[in-house]
């Protein structure tokens, strides 16, 4: 069987020691797949994130365990000879949110949404990629090579219930759920170019503006450059793509590539942002990004993803925002003050992947430098949304559910209360949900900002 993905990456990370039946074929792939010890972690109600799907449907089939022994018997040879076709492992893993949840609260650490994009990426080489992933996925250049229409296209399709019932009849994205909207400026660097200090003698940083960043919330990436200057670092903005010659377009990380499966695209998108960030990496910067999808994918899925030595390199120079701003608060070197915004409640609601690496911690700590402010994480799971999820057809209801086991019922109980939302797909959930727009942790530091 051919592999996608570099396996022997995962068990070089120390999450292979544990093999308990391991099946006949698959080699690596099975081994992390056999990772799993049958505990039942995974089937549980309470606080965590895992797994999602379990938590809605009470079905062990829908864990990260039943999941786990579906793989085992396809790999076994136990469903023929197009065994990632199965209707059952196939519903299974088409009801994973990839959230990683498993990943922190596992004992044995089983990574089923890196085991999704592989099993993605071996029932699409069979069967064929369908339109709707091709379309999310390639959401990035799309954007990046016609704004305009990308726009016009969205806005009409939320205004008008006879385009979004075509979308939904025609590629299977809900009429019920209203899409992102870019915006009518997409993030520009030269717009930001005379905040940026120059000074060689200043702690110099790098600041990527992921996709989603840059064409829906360019205020994020605003307000991050006015924190880190004003703070005395020297910002370097990772722009287009300087090797591309006439088709220049902004970088990406190739997120929306490698959840659909399309891990040759994904690991295209990686080796131009590694081209355009070795220079950086030489000088031993530290990368700092906004959206945590994107991020911790440079943290994790790059080392499984064939990108050899630089691939570790960069995943030990990568931080969130809030994670940078932690660490220097840590080391004494974080002096910038802020200031009260009054008796403002704040609820502070983590991306999964976020929580996977423990990276909500910081955005309490980086909180608490704004005096009076009275924040408190939201208990939850998933916010349902999960990327492309929550906008499909057939999955928008578990979205929702999702969405009701925690995050939809604390929004409604502290209606006053403003929220911060530092993943994309959780910002859009929280607004489907019909609440108040949420915040990025980088717009409520720059609003604190002593000007």
């Amino acid at each position: 069987m051919k592999l996608f993905l570099d396996w022997s990456a995962y068990q070089d990370a120390g999450m292979g020691d544990a093999y308990a039946d391991i099946p006949r074929t698959g080699g690596d792939f099975a081994k992390a797949v056999a990772v799993c010890i049958g505990s039942r972690a995974c089937e549980q109600a309470g606080k965590g994130v895992m797994c999602p799907s379990f938590r809605i449907s009470g079905s062990p089939g829908l864990s990260t365990g039943g999941r786990v022994k579906l793989l085992k018997a396809a790999l076994n040879g136990e469903f023929g000879s197009a065994p990632f076709e199965h209707d059952e492992l196939a519903e299974a893993m088409d009801l994973c949110v990839s959230c990683k949840g498993c990943k922190r609260e596992c004992e044995n650490e089983v990574d089923m949404a890196l085991i999704k994009a592989e099993f993605l990426a071996q029932r699409f080489s069979t069967a064929g990629i369908p339109l709707r992933n091709r379309l999310f996925a390639a959401v990035p250049k799309l954007l990046a090579r016609f704004p305009r229409l990308s726009r016009l296209m969205i806005r009409w399709r939320n205004r008008h219930r006879m385009l979004a019932q075509c979308g939904d009849r025609l590629l299977g994205i809900s009429a019920e759920v209203k899409l992102p909207e870019p915006v009518g400026q997409p993030f520009n660097a030269a717009s930001v170019r005379d905040k940026l200090k120059h000074d060689t003698g200043m702690p110099e940083v790098v600041l990527f503006v992921d996709t989603f960043n840059r064409h829906f919330n360019p205020t994020v990436a605003e307000a991050a450059v006015s924190v880190l200057t004003a703070a005395g670092y020297r910002v370097h903005l990772l722009d287009e793509d300087e090797h591309a010659g006439a088709a220049k377009r902004p970088l990406c990380c190739g997120r929306t590539y490698f959840a659909n499966g399309m891990i040759d695209e994904a690991r295209q998108e990686a080796h131009r942002l590694l081209q355009a960030l070795t220079p950086h990496l030489e000088a031993d910067r530290w990368i700092i990004g906004l959206e945590p999808s994107c991020m911790l994918s440079l943290r994790d899925e790059y080392l499984c993803m064939g990108l050899g030595e630089q691939a570790r390199q960069l995943a030990a120079k990568v931080l969130l925002l809030e994670e940078f701003i932690a660490r220097e608060q840590t080391a004494k070197r974080w002096t910038l003050a802020f200031n009260a915004l009054g008796k403002q409640k704040l609820l502070i609601h983590g991306h999964c992947h976020q929580k996977a690496v423990g990276a909500t911690k910081a955005m309490r700590k980086v909180l608490k430098l704004i005096p009076e402010l009275d924040s408190r994480q939201i208990e939850s799971s998933c916010c349902g949304m999960a990327g492309q999820f929550g906008l499909e057809s057939e999955h928008a209801g578990f979205s929702r559910e999702m969405a009701e086991q925690g995050l939809y019922p604390a929004l409604r109980a502290e209606p006053d209360a403003a929220v911060v939302a530092n993943g994309f797909s959780c910002r859009q959930q929280i607004l489907n949900g019909g609440h108040a727009k949420p915040l990025h942790i980088a717009e409520i530091l720059y609003a604190a900002l002593g000007r």
